[in-house]
């Protein structure tokens, strides 16, 4: 497996949905996916839902999202690192009026299929992104 270096603003970049995949399981040989995206202001997020066999962690390079784990909801800002387990109910989401930047890393690699096909399907609606997570570890609670 070769190295990969993506330099800033490099990546497989996934439109309409603004998510630079800077490595899936094609280059960590299934291990892990890193996706970084900028949230736009009054991003709502997904639904609530959690993961069978996927560890879903975000880290704030920029600005302050809103994570929701079970009934606990927090603010977290550049620095912050939010790590759900299989199992644990979560979402996220930006209710500020400016952008926040994050990395999406996901154990095992696979998610970023999911952002492909989320940006192939032009996803805007709770319905649409529903029927495309139907296809991943994505449990909508």
């Amino acid at each position: 497996m070769p190295a990969v270096i993506h330099g800033p603003g490099e990546g497989e970049h996934i439109e309409p949905i603004g998510i630079t995949i800077k490595a899936g399981g094609e280059d960590t040989g299934g291990t892990f996916y890193l996706g970084e995206g900028t949230l736009p202001p009054g991003f709502p997020g997904p639904p609530p839902h959690y993961h069978e066999h996927l560890h879903d962690m975000f880290y704030v390079l920029e600005g302050t999202i809103t994570v929701l784990v079970g009934d606990e909801q927090r603010e977290i800002g550049a620095g912050s690192f939010a790590c759900f387990p299989p199992g644990v109910v979560h979402t996220f989401s930006n209710p500020s009026d400016k952008p926040a930047r994050i990395l999406n890393f996901n154990t095992p690699a696979g998610f970023e299929n999911y952002m492909r096909d989320l940006g192939a399907a032009a996803a805007t609606t709770t319905e649409d992104i529903a029927q495309v997570a139907s296809r991943y570890d994505i449990k909508m609670v």
